[in-house]
């Protein structure tokens, strides 16, 4: 009880809602230096959320501990997990997800094993000798005894337009009584067309991660560096919400939310057919 009484005195001490933009400004934080609120490593986004580590960031806390997913200490953490400066998230917007997380009959928490969540990878790639970037969407399986990051989807805008599929009456097709013909009018789709996915089915879609794995082999692709990181997060049952990275002055940086929204019925997945960049 003592440590809980503590918890609570610590942050009413060290955070307050005050009015105003950015730092300091309508629903943000204001921290006198006295709580370390940068959020420097993904993992550690995750233990705050979770309410798993100690206010000063030296101490983790286990299933046992009394401390474990405390819910002041949770809410506490929740108050300083957002961009509070450059975002659009509005206050009352804030606190919604706030109480949907820290919920008294269902509390939502974040599990890095489980499904749910992407990591969006910006890169830059030499492409036959021209500097291309190249995103990469990954996400986590399970490898052996433990995990590992895996590539999903491949975006990359030299590859959007080899397949550029005819529909209608511009559409080439093999006539219905082909077989008839032993199929020798495959010429048609293999020497006299520049379109040969005009012959596929009306279901077919091109797999780019393939193509470019290909282009790799063939040594037409050569990694240079990443330029960009950033998360996708759909475990909160009704909410999606975006993390990136803000290293910038001040109290309100490292890895933070820069993007919330409430899923309505198909929300989830127009959201995830955009980050797949798919039509």
């Amino acid at each position: 009880m003592r440590k809980l009484l503590l918890i609570c005195v610590f942050f009413g001490a060290v955070i307050s809602i005050v009015s105003g933009q950015g730092l300091g400004g309508p629903g943000t934080i204001k921290d006198d230096g006295r709580f370390a609120a940068s959020t420097k490593q993904l993992n550690q986004f995750f233990r705050r959320f979770n309410g798993e580590e100690s206010v000063d960031g030296n101490t983790r806390f286990y299933p046992g501990d009394s401390l474990y997913r405390n819910l002041n200490l949770r809410k506490g953490f929740l108050q300083i997990l957002f961009d509070n400066q450059t975002s659009s998230i509005s206050p009352e917007f804030k606190n919604q997800f706030i109480q949907a997380v820290l919920s008294d009959t269902y509390p939502r928490y974040l599990i890095f094993a489980r499904e749910g969540w992407l990591a969006e990878v910006d890169t830059e790639f030499f492409f036959k000798g021209k500097r291309e970037k190249v995103t990469f969407i990954m996400k986590i399986q399970p490898q052996l005894l433990g995990y590992e990051w895996v590539i999903d989807q491949v975006i990359f805008d030299p590859f959007k337009n080899l397949f550029n599929k005819p529909v209608g009456d511009k559409k080439e097709f093999l006539h219905p009584l082909s077989h008839e013909l032993g199929f020798m009018n495959l010429r048609r789709a293999f020497q006299d067309s520049n379109l040969p996915e005009s012959f596929t089915s009306s279901s077919y879609k091109p797999d780019y991660l393939s193509v470019f794995l290909y282009e790799m082999k063939q040594n037409n692709l050569r990694f240079e560096t990443v330029t960009g990181v950033k998360f996708h997060f759909f475990q909160i049952g009704g909410w999606y919400f975006e993390v990136n990275n803000f290293n910038r002055p001040g109290f309100n940086t490292g890895w933070l939310i820069s993007n919330l929204v409430r899923l309505g019925p198909g929300d989830k997945e127009t959201i995830l057919k955009y980050i797949y960049d798919q039509d």
